[in-house]
């Protein structure tokens, strides 16, 4: 009878044992992950860590009740493009507004530069966010002349697809001659057009914008597609312009009023050398 108690009590303390010298190895192992963990997390916020332009970004948006001119859904579409990219970007945006801190925080190790029409303007958002690299522009068309510049381009050879250059060329109305050096010095990979104004007849209107940023993806010398994106495709002049010199077969996404274009370097299109669709 002893010994079967006997017996009994040192499977039990067996048992206890066993547990106590798991539940010791599984705490040790629990801390091992949970240090390398706590490495790991040390490592990436030290290297990746939040901008200041970021920060900032945070800041403003936090504590203003000023919002970005794009809906959330239109915003998402830029975003998913930069991350997709997996590398610090080239992001030329075409106007300064209550959105250009997002947009360069959402780039914060690569160039995002911002064209603006307005030097009050200018002002007005670079004091709030002197940090942002931007210049303003002039340009030499006016809304009320998108028609009859739409139907001349084609027989002004320095407005042709396969000669256009921006730089120096005052003949082709379409072309933004006159833009900063590092505009023209540097291939982008993003082009954001939601300026200039286009809502009344003197206003300089898109339509040199969207014609220069066809002959910037087109000239492309590095690998992969420019994407373009335009805002405001629900006026008339957005989207025949779009039409014309981004092209429908280029247009890969369409949410809200904005179009998302990738377009090809010069190589990859036909051989037509007087349209650009």
């Amino acid at each position: 009878m002893k010994s079967r108690w006997l017996v009994w009590l040192l499977a039990i303390l067996g048992v206890i044992g066993a547990t106590l010298f798991i539940a010791s190895m599984i705490q040790t192992w629990e801390n091992n992950f949970l240090c390398s963990i706590s490495r790991t997390m040390q490592q990436q916020q030290f290297t990746h860590g939040p901008t200041s332009m970021q920060l900032k970004a945070i800041l403003h948006y936090a504590t203003s009740q000023v919002v970005p001119q794009q809906s959330l859904s239109e915003i998402t579409i830029t975003f998913d493009v930069l991350q997709a990219l997996h590398r610090p970007a080239n992001f030329l945006v075409f106007g300064l507004g209550r959105d250009s801190l997002m947009w360069a925080s959402l780039n914060p190790h690569g160039t995002t530069l911002f064209l603006e029409e307005d030097p009050k303007w200018f002002g007005i958002v670079t004091k709030d966010a002197p940090n942002l690299l931007a210049h303003t522009v002039r340009y030499r068309t006016q809304l009320r002349d998108a028609d009859s510049l739409l139907s001349s381009y084609s027989s002004e050879p320095a407005c042709f697809p396969a000669t256009a250059t921006l730089r120096g060329n005052e003949r082709c109305k379409l072309a933004l001659h006159n833009l900063p050096d590092e505009v023209y010095a540097k291939e982008w990979d993003l082009i954001m057009i939601d300026a200039p104004k286009g809502y009344f007849a003197e206003a300089p209107g898109r339509m040199a914008a969207i014609f220069s940023a066809a002959v910037m993806a087109r000239d492309r010398k590095g690998s992969g597609v420019t994407h373009v994106f335009l805002h405001d495709v629900d006026r008339k002049v957005e989207k025949v312009y779009a039409e014309e010199f981004l092209c429908r077969k280029h247009l890969v996404k369409s949410v809200g009023r904005l179009w998302h274009f990738q377009i090809p370097p010069m190589g990859n299109h036909t051989s037509d050398y007087t349209r650009f669709c």
